[in-house]
């Protein structure tokens, strides 16, 4: 049997419908910016496998600090232990964000980055002794992952119908994406404050906590809004006593232009959760980031106050032996310059493929740029992006389009000749489909 078969046979797929899915592609190998199938086909990898490449597939950096970390220690139980990876790794990620964010607990994925979150800020105000706050704020739109609070804070994503009556009071708060060529983004931004100024009126002293994508949201279609109304809705939040949450999950390490996107509205949060960029893409790894008030709030005499949650791989050695060599290439190579030249050339990009027919809201921050197929908003269920991602496929690019939303998103690693082919590749693309959203 051959590996498709094989997959065939046992495998269920993440955000597949099974039934009617093509077969699963067979990756053979993987090296910078492309990944080869086993017939030989090479596909650039515009979406960095899932957002979480870095630097590239099978940075040879990265795959070095693993075999080293492989050979002296794979795994370690982390309750009443430590090792150097992890706290190296925690001191690097601490050093990079502001203060007084100081205290990082570790975790494997983003959903759970931010259940983690989730958790300690609830737990935060009954260990103070208030139990009415009860309520999670977070923008409409967002999504979050898929664990249960996480799906609860990222319920108007559309993803969670069927496990709507299990999930946690939520209170969704506008948020207003602005596009290159935007001009209402102003008094669109005046009137969602004032809304959110009305609900905090009404419901400040019941939230827990509010919860945001910083600048941009993903899943949702690269829906991105000004630092400046960020700024705005966290010093509201602040200005309550209200702990604010940065789900930096797909917007850390980089992927925004700075490290962390919460630098560019100059915001400090109460919790950060950080994952797939955190290893390079090498392997899983989350981080729950805390201030110096969430974290002494769970501090005590007994276990009652302690935070009680685990995982069996947390803080695994050959994860954060990634992680700081991942840290590392940020220096060595100008990682951040890397993505600064992939932003001016995507913008050049822009300006192009947004004068043909049907083209709106076009978009880009850091490695991003992404546009809008018709004139409505984004439509995760729409066609599209199916005919968009296989005539891409042809051309030797992989294109995962969210509905009527498609995006480009590079590992800072790919070449300007990669880029050009990728970028010039899809917008033939987009010509060849132009029947099906201009109009």
């Amino acid at each position: 049997m051959s590996i498709v078969d094989i997959d065939r046979k046992y495998v269920w797929h993440p955000f597949t419908q099974e039934r009617t899915a093509p077969p699963p592609l067979p990756v053979a190998r993987a090296l910078g910016a492309s990944l080869f199938l086993e017939d030989g086909r090479e596909l650039l990898d515009m979406a960095c496998s899932w957002w979480v490449n870095v630097h590239g597939h099978s940075h040879p950096a990265i795959a070095a600090a693993l075999a080293r970390q492989a050979a002296t220690m794979e795994h370690v139980i982390f309750a009443g232990f430590t090792h150097e990876p992890a706290a190296r790794l925690a001191e690097a990620i601490v050093n990079a964000l502001p203060r007084p964010l100081a205290r990082v607990f570790y975790s494997d994925n983003g959903s759970t980055a931010v259940e983690v979150a989730l958790k300690m800020a609830w737990q935060y105000w009954r260990n103070n002794g208030d139990r009415s706050r009860r309520l999670f704020l977070a923008f409409s739109g967002g999504y979050h992952g898929d664990t249960f609070g996480a799906m609860a804070v990222g319920r108007s994503s559309g993803f969670y119908a069927p496990f709507e009556d299990l999930l946690c009071e939520v209170r969704h708060l506008p948020f207003v994406p602005t596009w290159l060529d935007d001009e209402t983004c102003a008094e669109r931004e005046a009137v969602a404050l004032a809304e959110i100024d009305a609900l905090l009126d009404a419901h400040g002293r019941e939230a827990a906590a509010f919860l945001a994508e910083p600048l941009v949201q993903g899943a949702s279609g690269m829906n991105m809004c000004r630092p400046e109304f960020l700024r705005a809705v966290v010093e509201r939040m602040q200005a309550r006593n209200i702990p604010v949450i940065l789900d930096e999950v797909m917007t850390g390490f980089g992927r925004t232009g700075t490290m962390f996107a919460l630098e560019q509205a100059g915001v400090t949060p109460d919790l950060v959760c950080l994952s797939k960029g955190i290893s390079g893409g090498f392997l899983p790894l989350a981080a729950t980031v805390a201030s110096t008030r969430i974290y002494e709030a769970f501090l005590g005499e007994d276990f009652q106050t302690a935070f009680a949650h685990g995982h069996s791989f947390t803080a695994n050695p050959l994860g954060c032996a990634a992680g700081l060599a991942s840290f590392a290439l940020f220096e060595t190579e100008g990682t951040l310059g890397r993505i600064a030249r992939i932003t001016r050339s995507n913008r050049a990009w822009l300006a192009e493929v947004a004068t043909l027919p049907g083209i709106t809201r076009p978009r880009a921050l850091g490695s991003i740029a992404a546009v809008t197929l018709g004139r409505s908003e984004s439509d995760y269920g729409a066609q599209v992006g199916a005919a968009v991602k296989a005539k891409c496929f042809e051309r030797g690019l992989l294109i995962r389009p969210m509905g009527n939303v498609v995006y480009l998103m590079p590992p800072a690693c790919i070449t300007p000749e990669e880029l050009a082919r990728a970028q010039h590749g899809l917008t033939e693309v987009l010509r060849e489909t132009a029947e099906l959203y201009a109009g």
